[in-house]
C-alpha cells in the first residue's frame, strides 16, 4: 500500500489532457487544430513517461500487487482499488507506448473535428490503462466496457464509407457478452459479498469459500462470452475485419494493439484463477476453437484483396496462439501467450501504419493497385519487410519468442494441438510474404506509383521506436519474461490449489449426499 497515488495519476493523466483540450484551447481553425494535436501529443508523451517511472520502480522479483490504492469514495459497496503485477505492467507499457505513435499517425490524415478525435483517443487511453490497473470487479467492468465507447465514435465518425455498418456490428457483437458478464459479476458479489479481485482469487483456493464447480461452469461461460468477442475468437470474429477496414489508421493500430488484448487479459485475471474447475473442463473446447481460428482465418487471409482486411484476419490467427497458450496451464504456454500479446500489439500496429502510409498517398488499400515500391520507397520497403518478418516469427524479432514459447507450452499440454497450431506459422508465412511480394517487389509500371515519396521525417519518427522495440524484444526477451514469471508462476500455483479445493469441495458434497441417502 502506498500513500502516493501513482497509478491514479497514470490512469487519469490522459483524461486531464482531454479536459484541457475541451475547456482551455481556443483560436482560429488551423491554429487551434494544431494546438489540439500538440496538446494530445504532449499528454500521451507525459503519460508514457509516468509509465516509465512506474516500470523502473516496479519490483519484478515478486508476484504481489504493487502501488496498491484503496478508497471507499465510490460507495454502493464498490471499492476504488488499483494495483498492478507482472502481468499487467507490460500491457500498461504497451498502451502508453502506442498512444503517442497513434497521435503522430493522425497528424495530417485527420482534418475534421480534430478536437473531438483527440479527446476520444485520450479518453480511450484512460479507460484502457484503468482495465490493467483495476483490482475491483465493478471498476474493471466500467473501464472494460467504457473503452468501447470512444472506439465506437472513432470508427463511426472518422471511418470509411461503411463506417456505420461496422460500428453497429461492433456494438451488437459486444453487447450480448457484456450483459452476460455483468450478470455474472452481480452473482459473484451477492455470493462472496465482495468485489475485490484478490479476495475472490484467494477464496477460490479454499474448499469452504470456493464457488461450486457446477456454478463455475455458468460463470465461466458468461465471462467467456465477453472475452471471446473482445479478442476476438472464432466464430465471433467477423466484426473485426469490418471494424479494421473502416477505422482510421490510428484506430486500427490501437484496436489491434491494445483493445484485442483486453480479452486475453480477462482470461488471465478472471477465468483461470477464479473458475479453475471450469477452465480445466473447457480447455479442450478453447483448443478446438483456437485451432480452427489459426488455420481457417489464415486461409481466409490468403484470399484477401484488401491489405487491412488481410492483416485483420492475421490478427485473429495470432490471437488463437494466445488462447491456446493461456489454457495450457504451464509457465511456457502462459508466458508465451503474454509475449504474443505484446509482440502482436507492436507488429500489427506497425503493419497497419505501413498500410496507412501508402493509403495516404494513393487512397486505396487494394493490393493489386501496388507493386515495385522498393524502387522509389526503399525506407518504406525496409520497415515493411522487417514487420512482415516479425509477423511470421523470424528469429531475432518479437514475433518468434512468443509463438515459440506458446508452441512449447501447447506441446506439453497436447501434442496434436501443438502440431495443428504450427501449421498457422506456415500459413502465416504464406499470406504475409505474398502480400509483401505483391506490394513491394515487381516492376514499377503504374504511373501514379512513380510519384509516391518515401517516408517523411514524421513517418520515420513513427516507425523508429516500433522497429527498436520489435528487435529489442526479439534479441533480449528476458527483460519482459523475467517481469512476468513470478506472477505467472503464482497464477499456476493458485490454479492448482483451486483445483484441489474444488475436488475437496466436490468430495465433501458427495459424502454429504451419501450420508443423506443413508439417513433416508
Amino acid at each position: 500500500m502506498t500513500d502516493f497515488p501513482l497509478l491514479s495519476i497514470l490512469t487519469f493523466a490522459p483524461l486531464a489532457g482531454a479536459l484541457i483540450i475541451l475547456l482551455l484551447i481556443r483560436g482560429s481553425d488551423e491554429q487551434v487544430n494544431r494546438n489540439y494535436r500538440w496538446a494530445a501529443l504532449w499528454t500521451t508523451g507525459a503519460t508514457f513517461l509516468i509509465s516509465l517511472v512506474v516500470w523502473f520502480q516496479f519490483d519484478g522479483s515478486t508476484h504481489e500487487y504493487q502501488f496498491v490504492e484503496e478508497s471507499d469514495w465510490i460507495g454502493f459497496g464498490i471499492t476504488y482499488r488499483m494495483g498492478i503485477d507482472g502481468i499487467s505492467m507490460p500491457l500498461i507499457m504497451l498502451t502508453t507506448f502506442l498512444m503517442p505513435i497513434c497521435i503522430l499517425a493522425s497528424w495530417e490524415s485527420i482534418t475534421v473535428r480534430v478536437k473531438e478525435y483527440m479527446v476520444a483517443f485520450l479518453l480511450m487511453e484512460t479507460l484502457m490503462i484503468g482495465v490493467f490497473c483495476a483490482l475491483d470487479l465493478v471498476l474493471f467492468y466500467l473501464f472494460f466496457e467504457g473503452g468501447l465507447i470512444p472506439m465506437f465514435l472513432i470508427i463511426g465518425i472518422w471511418g470509411g464509407q461503411r463506417r456505420i455498418y461496422a460500428t453497429f456490428k461492433f456494438f451488437l457483437y459486444t453487447l450480448l457478452g457484456s450483459v452476460l458478464m455483468l450478470l455474472a459479476i452481480l452473482w459473484m458479489y451477492f455470493y462472496a459479498e465482495t468485489t475485490s479481485i484478490p479476495e475472490l482469487i484467494a477464496r477460490a483456493t479454499d474448499p469452504e469459500t470456493a464457488i461450486p464447480a457446477s456454478v463455475q461452469t455458468w460463470l465461466w461461460l458468461a465471462f467467456f462470452a465477453s472475452f471471446a468477442v473482445k479478442m476476438p475468437m472464432w466464430p465471433v470474429h467477423t466484426w473485426l475485419p469490418d471494424a479494421h477496414v473502416e477505422a482510421p489508421t490510428a484506430g486500427s493500430v490501437i484496436l489491434a494493439g491494445v483493445l484485442l488484448k483486453l480479452g486475453g487479459y480477462g482470461f488471465i485475471r478472471f477465468s483461470l484463477p477464479m473458475f479453475p474447475a471450469a477452465s480445466l473442463e473447457f480447455a479442450p473446447f478453447v483448443f478446438a476453437l483456437s485451432v480452427v481460428a489459426v488455420i481457417y482465418t489464415s486461409l481466409v487471409a490468403l484470399m484477401q484483396q484488401d491489405m487491412k482486411k488481410l492483416i485483420a484476419y492475421s490478427s485473429v490467427a495470432h490471437m488463437g496462439f494466445v488462447t491456446i497458450g493461456l489454457f495450457t496451464f504451464n509457465v511456457q504456454g502462459i508466458e508465451g501467450a503474454l509475449f504474443v500479446m505484446l509482440a502482436h500489439g507492436l507488429i500489427s500496429g506497425a503493419l497497419f501504419l505501413c498500410v496507412g502510409v501508402i493509403y495516404d498517398r494513393l487512397h486505396t488499400r487494394e493490393i493489386a493497385r501496388y507493386g515495385g515500391l522498393v524502387e522509389n520507397m526503399p525506407k518504406y520497403a525496409f520497415v515493411f519487410m522487417l514487420m512482415t518478418m516479425a509477423s511470421i516469427g523470424l528469429p531475432g524479432t518479437a514475433g518468434f519468442v512468443g509463438e515459440f514459447l506458446a508452441i512449447i507450452g501447447a506441446f506439453e499440454a497436447n501434442t496434436w494441438v501443438a502440431l495443428l497450431m504450427t501449421t498457422g506459422v506456415i500459413l502465416g508465412a504464406g499470406y504475409a510474404l505474398w502480400l509483401y511480394r505483391r506490394v513491394v517487389f515487381g516492376k514499377l509500371e503504374k504511373e501514379d506509383l512513380r510519384g509516391m515519396l518515401d517516408l517523411s521525417p514524421r513517418e520515420i519518427a513513427i516507425f523508429a521506436p516500433l522497429v527498436v522495440a520489435v528487435l529489442w524484444m526479439g534479441i533480449y526477451p528476458s527483460v519482459f519474461l523475467d517481469l512476468m514469471e513470478p506472477s505467472v508462476v503464482h497464477l499456476i500455483e493458485n490454479h492448482d490449489k483451486a483445483i484441489a479445493a474444488a475436488e475437496a469441495q466436490a468430495g465433501t458434497m458427495n459424502l454429504a449426499a451419501d450420508a443423506a441417502g443413508t439417513h433416508k
